[in-house]
C-alpha cells in the first residue's frame, strides 16, 4: 500500500471550518486556578476525584442522566445514573471502612469492564485510599509483582481470576488481606475470599467521603522500564484539574455528549479518560465488556449514537484492515470528534478517519507519568497528519539535547530531533515512582520533567513523534519492559539467558521477540520453542508474553554485563547497528 503521506491527492495540512473549529480555552488567558474555580474550588482546600467526578451531578439537576451505560457480552444492557452511581460508590467506600481500609492503603481491581469495577475505582478513591486497576489479561507474575511492590490491601477481582492467578500465589502476598469475588458463584466457595454483592447490600448508603488534599495520593499506574521492577507512578487527586480541562480542550467533550473511550482501565487512558474525565465533564460513558470485533464497534458508534470517541491507533488500523465495505450502510450523524492515542497515528489512518466518517482522527501525546493529555491535535486547530500536535493551554513544552552528565539544552530551530521535555507545574504530573526515588530524580532537570521520547517541532509548532530513547516496547498500546518478559523466560530451568526486542508490526505497533541462549547441553528444537512460549503466555499473559523466540549462542553485552538490546534490534531489523564501543569483546557477534 502506497503511504498517503507521499500521495499528491493528500495535502499536509486538514483546515478546519468554522463549523468544525468550536472556541476551546484561550491559552492566553488560561491557569490552572481558573480551572480549580470552574470546577467549584472548596474553601477548605479539599479536593476529591470521586466527589468532583460523581457526587456533584448526583447532587444536581444532572442527577438522572446515566453516567455509565455499560454494554455486556451477552447484548444486555445497564445504565447507572450519576444518582445511582454516587450511591453504590459511597456503599462501597463504607465496606472497604468496614473492612479497616485507611486512608492511603491500595486498592486493586482486576476484572473485565463490568460496572463493579467503575464503582470500585471511585468508590475507593473517595475514602481516599489510593487505587491501580489492572489489565484482567496479565498473568500471575505481573500481578504478584504489583500488588507486592504496592503492599496492596484490598484485591476486587473474579472467581475464575482469583482461582487462575491468584490464589496460589496468595502466601507471597501478606500485605493482601481482603479479596472482594464479584461473581456470586465464587462467594462463600473460596476460602479467604469475601462476597462483594453481598457487602454492597449490607453497607450503608450515608456519605463515604473522606477529606483528601490536593496533594494526597490518589491513583497508582504502573509501567514498565528497561531494568528492574515495572515503575508505580503516583497521581495525586489534583490531577482531576488536567482530566476536566483536556477532556474539553483536547476532546471538545461537552456534558450532554455521548463519549466511548475504548481503553481498558488498566491501562492509564481507560482510567484517566474512560472514568475521571467524562464523569468530571458530565457526560454519558459507553463501557464495551467485549472484545474488539470489528462490526460490534460499527454497531456501537451507530447505535449509541456515539459524539466522541477516543481510541488507539492498533484498533483503527484492525478498521482500516477490515475494508470500506464493512461501512457500506452505516452512518454516524451523531460522532462529532475523534481521537487517538497510544502511539504515533499514521498520516493514512488520519486521512482514513475524514474518508469513512466525514472526521479526521486527532493524534494527541501524553505518558503514564503525565496523567493527561499534554500535547494534541484540537478541535479548534489545523491538522498536520502524522503530527501529535501542539501543546495544550498550561502545558509549556520543549525540544532539549540530554547527554548523561551534561546540561540540558533546549533546541530552538525547528525540525531539530531532541528529546521532549515539559515544564513542571501541571497539576496531573506523577508525584513519584512507588519506592524508587531515584529513578524519579532522574527523571528531571530543573524544572523540567525529561520524557524519554525522542520528537521533532516544526516551524509552525507542531510536534512529531520520532521514538523512545530506551528500549521500552509499546505494542498494541501496552508499555512492556524487557525485563520483565526476559525474567520468566529465564525460570525455564533450560534457559541461561534471554534478551528481549520489539518488532515493527503493522497492526500493533511492536510485537515482542525473544532471543535465547540455552544452558550448556540443552539443545534447541521446536517443541522446546513451543514450550517456552507456552510458558511465558501462562506466566505473562498474552500482552506481555513474546510472539517470537529465537535461539541463539550468546547475547551482546557491554563492558558492565549489560544486554545490549539495540544492537539485537538492529540486527533483526538489518539497520546500522551505530556505535558499539561499549560491547564486550568478542560477545553476540
Amino acid at each position: 500500500m502506497v503511504s498517503l503521506m507521499d500521495s499528491p491527492m493528500r495535502p499536509p495540512l486538514i483546515r478546519k471550518s468554522p463549523v468544525d473549529s468550536p472556541s476551546t480555552a484561550n491559552g492566553a488567558s488560561f491557569s490552572w486556578s481558573q480551572i480549580s474555580r470552574e470546577l467549584g474550588e472548596s474553601s477548605d482546600g479539599t479536593i476529591n476525584i470521586a466527589h468532583l467526578a460523581v457526587d456533584r451531578h448526583a447532587r444536581s439537576d444532572r442527577a438522572e442522566n446515566t453516567a455509565f451505560r455499560f454494554l455486556g457480552t451477552d447484548g444486555s444492557t445497564r445504565n447507572l445514573s450519576y444518582r445511582e452511581l454516587a450511591g453504590l460508590t459511597d456503599r462501597f467506600g463504607n465496606t472497604l471502612k468496614s473492612l479497616d481500609v485507611q486512608k492511603g492503603d491500595r486498592v486493586f481491581v482486576l476484572c473485565g469492564r463490568i460496572w463493579e469495577l467503575y464503582v470500585a475505582v471511585l468508590g475507593a478513591l473517595k475514602i481516599g485510599a489510593v487505587v491501580s486497576p489492572l489489565f484482567l489479561s496479565f498473568g500471575p507474575e505481573p500481578i504478584r509483582s504489583r500488588i507486592a511492590q504496592a503492599a496492596g490491601k484490598v484485591l476486587v477481582t473474579t472467581a475464575s481470576a482469583y482461582q487462575r492467578k491468584v490464589a496460589a500465589l496468595r502466601a507471597e502476598l501478606p500485605s493482601l488481606r481482603h479479596v472482594l469475588l464479584i461473581d456470586d458463584l465464587g462467594a462463600g466457595n473460596i476460602a479467604d475470599t469475601l462476597d462483594l454483592h453481598a457487602l454492597l447490600r449490607a453497607a450503608p448508603e450515608t456519605t463515604a467521603l473522606v477529606p483528601t488534599g490536593p496533594e494526597d495520593p490518589a491513583l497508582l499506574h504502573f509501567t514498565s522500564g528497561t531494568t528492574g521492577l515495572p515503575k508505580g507512578a503516583i497521581h495525586v487527586h489534583s490531577a482531576v484539574l488536567t482530566h476536566y480541562a483536556t477532556a474539553r480542550i483536547a476532546l471538545d467533550l461537552h456534558p450532554d455528549d455521548v463519549f466511548w473511550c475504548t481503553a481498558d482501565p488498566g491501562w492509564v487512558t481507560g482510567t484517566s479518560y474512560g472514568i475521571v474525565a467524562p464523569l468530571v465533564i458530565g457526560a454519558t460513558c459507553i463501557v464495551d465488556g467485549a472484545d474488539f470485533d470489528p462490526l460490534r464497534w460499527i454497531h456501537i458508534l451507530e447505535s449509541e449514537r456515539i459524539n466522541v470517541w477516543y481510541t488507539a491507533p492498533t484498533a483503527i488500523r484492525l478498521l482500516m484492515k477490515a475494508g470500506p465495505e464493512l461501512f457500506a450502510g452505516h452512518r454516524f450523524p451523531g460522532l462529532r470528534f475523534i481521537a487517538s492515542v497510544g502511539e504515533a497515528l499514521n498520516p493514512e489512518a488520519v486521512w482514513w478517519g475524514q474518508d469513512v466518517f466525514g472526521r479526521p482522527i486527532h493524534d494527541n501525546w501524553w505518558q503514564s507519568e503525565t496523567g493527561g493529555i499534554m500535547i494534541g491535535n484540537t478541535a479548534a486547530q489545523d491538522i498536520k497528519p502524522g503530527s501529535m500536535g501542539r501543546p495544550l493551554p498550561g502545558i509549556a513544552a520543549h525540544v532539549v539535547r540530554h547527554q548523561e552528565g551534561e546540561p540540558v539544552t533546549v533546541i530552538e530551530a525547528p525540525d531539530t530531533i531532541g528529546e521532549l521535555a515539559l515544564e513542571t507545574g501541571w497539576p496531573s504530573m506523577f508525584r513519584g515512582y512507588l519506592d524508587q526515588p531515584a529513578r524519579y530524580r532522574e527523571c528531571f532537570a530543573g524544572n523540567l520533567y525529561l520524557t524519554g521520547d525522542l520528537v521533532r517541532r516544526d516551524a509552525d509548532g507542531y510536534y512529531w513523534f520520532v521514538g523512545r530513547s530506551d528500549d521500552v516496547i509499546k505494542s498494541s498500546g501496552h508499555l512492556i519492559g524487557s525485563f520483565e518478559v526476559e525474567s520468566v523466560l529465564m525460570e525455564h530451568p533450560g534457559v541461561a539467558e534471554a534478551g528481549v526486542i520489539g518488532k515493527p508490526d503493522a497492526l500493533a505497533g511492536e510485537v515482542i521477540k525473544a532471543f535465547v541462549v540455552l544452558k550448556r547441553d540443552i539443545e534447541p528444537s521446536e517443541d522446546l520453542r513451543l514450550v517456552l512460549l507456552a510458558h511465558a503466555r501462562r506466566r505473562l499473559g498474552t500482552v506481555v508474553a513474546p510472539k517470537e523466540i529465537a535461539f541463539v549462542p550468546a547475547l551482546p553485552h557491554t563492558r558492565s554485563g549489560k544486554i545490549m538490546r539495540r544492537l539485537l534490534k538492529a540486527r533483526e531489523l538489518g539497520v546500522p547497528e551505530g556505535d558499539d564501543s561499549t560491547l564486550a569483546q568478542g560477545e553476540g557477534r
